[in-house]
């Protein structure tokens, strides 16, 4: 028994133990379910809270950021500005009108950068708004940088073009670079500038009924890019008016006062030792230039040359007047002699022994009539009458050149048309075209009619907002004549006093005779030129600067030609004296042949 009841006593303990290992598993497992799965509903929780948090947060956002904008418009009314910035400065994210404001207040502070830094945040998320270009510019302006404030408000108008204020500003920024045609193509479009007065300075002597024709405007009129165009034109027109500047002044009250500062040329010019000067500015090339202008008070004028140069003597006098009364009309009368020695040794290609001796002798009188239709356009047409003599003609050179080599009486007649192509008087940039016809007939025997045209480009870029420290041009000119024309009116690629076909690295003449640059009835002209202003005292203004020259000349005949195309370089320096004569220094190279050139001239 006592063994029996061990044994129920050690199963009894073993069942015992084996039901506390099943509870304690059991209730192990339930507590890892229970916290598992509480995490889990506790997650759930926070997220839900999270996303709640963050829904109420959105809806509220924007209704903080409208209520710092309205404290910080608030603040800068009251002209708190310190406050303004502060309420309106805010994450990278915040709305573009909290930005715009932040600007406005950071630039009433005269914190320039930072004011910048505003609003171009503000342009990157509305860069369709026109206001955030305007206040870069007005920050620009006050950092002195109009050259960025022209491009942002240029930028303001393609979003914004009939903006009063914008144009208003930008037309100022350019009237005050003195850049008065550029004022005038904003300040036009809202109505400005109304003129008080126009006066001209010093006081001239030209008939005032002349006068007023030519400016074509006066007060109260609004003064427009057109009518002051137009003017220069007129003005050009009568010339005795070479220098001039037009100034535009306010005078209170929205008006401006316009005053031409032109000194006058009246007799033997500005005055006598200016005169002086200008007649006796060729003496170097045994030259005169006898001139006197305004006579009458009627802006006739009589200009002249005369050279006593042994190879090339020449006569010639023009005498100028309005017609009609009209400043828009120019009539001319001009009387043109010349004796003249050429050497064509390498520009003659009709065999035998060398032309090295061809006297030209050429007497011609003729009339030309220019109208200016507007400060864009003009045109003109003239007459001609001449005769022409060869002596000193080779057998050779006569049987072969016959057409040009042939003494007789010609009449011509032209049409020329200049005009305008583009302006941009903001960036200083102008494009100028014209365009010439000529038809005449040559009276001798076997011989008729004959025809040419030409054209040129001619593009001018300063480069600075105001002045003309720097200076670049550049033109394209090409012609061509028809039919058997007569030797001295072909086309010559070369630099000479009486030609404007330069090509700067070939000399027009050999030991003082014509007939070193290449000739020819068809031509192509390239020029390419920049000046830089090095020194000016008021009566001196010196200007230096390289030069390009491409060019090529031929001749059905195969007598005249350049036979390739020509490439020039080299450097100018062009000298003004007292406003009134410009000398020009060259040195040139044919970068072909390996030639230097160094010439000099007198311009007028």
């Amino acid at each position: 028994m006592a063994v029996d009841q061990e044994l129920f006593v050690t199963g009894g303990a073993c069942v015992c133990a084996c039901r506390i290992i099943r509870f304690v598993v059991s209730a192990v497992f339930l507590l890892t379910f229970g916290l598992s799965f509480g995490g889990f509903c506790l997650a759930q929780q926070a997220s839900s809270t999270s996303e709640l948090k963050q829904q109420d947060g959105d809806v509220k956002s924007p209704l903080q950021d409208a209520a710092r904008l309205a404290d910080a418009q608030k603040a800068f009314d009251t002209g708190q500005f310190a406050d303004a910035a502060r309420l309106a400065h805010g994450p990278e994210n915040q709305p573009a009108d909290l930005d715009f404001l932040a600007g406005l207040a950071l630039g009433k502070l005269q914190r320039w950068q930072e004011a910048r830094a505003a609003f171009e945040s503000g342009h990157r998320k509305m860069p369709k708004q026109a206001r955030f270009f305007v206040e870069l510019a007005g920050v620009d302006y006050k950092l002195k940088d109009t050259r960025a404030a022209k491009r942002e408000l240029r930028a303001a108008l393609k979003l914004e073009p009939k903006d009063k204020y914008t144009l208003e500003f930008l037309g100022t920024l350019y009237f005050l670079d003195g850049n008065v045609e550029a004022a005038l193509k904003y300040w036009n479009t809202i109505e400005k500038p109304r003129l008080r007065k126009v006066s001209v300075a010093p006081a001239p002597t030209l008939d005032p009924a002349l006068l007023q024709n030519a400016i074509g405007f006066n007060a109260p009129q609004i003064l427009t890019g057109d009518a002051l165009l137009g003017a220069e034109a007129r003005l050009d027109n009568l010339d005795i008016y070479p220098h001039r500047r037009e100034e535009l002044a306010p005078a209170g009250d929205g008006n401006y006062d316009a005053t031409f500062h032109m000194p006058e040329l009246n007799l033997w010019g500005d005055t006598w030792w200016m005169g002086a000067l200008t007649w006796l500015s060729g003496l170097p090339y045994a030259t005169v230039y006898p001139q006197v202008f305004n006579l009458d008070h009627e802006a006739i004028n009589v200009m002249s040359l005369l050279r006593w140069d042994s190879e090339k003597r020449r006569a010639f006098v023009d005498g100028s007047m309005p017609l009609l009364h009209q400043s828009k009309y120019r009539l001319h009368i001009y009387f043109d002699g010349r004796n003249e020695n050429w050497n064509l040794t390498n520009t003659f290609f009709g065999g035998g022994p060398a032309l090295s001796d061809l006297n030209v002798r050429r007497v011609a009188g003729g009339a030309e009539l220019r109208s200016v239709m507007s400060g864009r356009w003009s045109w003109s047409t003239g007459l001609e009458i001449a005769n022409r003599s060869l002596r000193n003609l080779t057998p050779e050179a006569a049987a072969a050149g016959k057409t040009f080599f042939t003494d007789g009486n010609s009449i011509s007649y032209w049409g020329r048309v200049d005009r305008s192509l583009l302006r941009m008087p903001e960036h200083r940039f102008t494009i100028d075209g014209s365009g010439e016809g000529r038809v005449g007939r040559e009276f001798a025997t076997g011989f008729g009619s004959y025809g040419a045209v030409r054209g040129s480009l001619t593009a001018r870029w300063l480069p600075q907002a105001k002045g003309d420290d720097y200076e670049m041009l550049a033109r394209v000119r090409a012609g061509e004549a028809f039919g058997d024309i007569p030797f001295d009116e072909l086309y010559q690629l070369g630099i000479e006093r009486d030609n404007d076909l330069w090509l700067r690295g070939h000399a027009g003449t050999d030991d003082g005779r014509k007939g070193a640059a290449p000739l020819g009835r068809r031509y192509f002209l390239a020029n390419w030129e920049v000046d830089k202003r090095v020194y000016s005292n008021g009566l001196f203004t010196v200007k230096l600067g390289p030069f390009v020259d491409n060019g090529a000349i031929a001749d059905s005949s195969g007598l005249f030609g350049s036979r390739k195309w020509l490439w020039d370089t080299g450097a100018q320096c062009k000298i003004r004296v007292l406003s009134s004569v410009t000398v020009v220094l060259i040195y040139g190279r044919d970068l072909r042949g390996g030639k230097n050139v160094f010439y000099g001239t007198a311009l007028h």
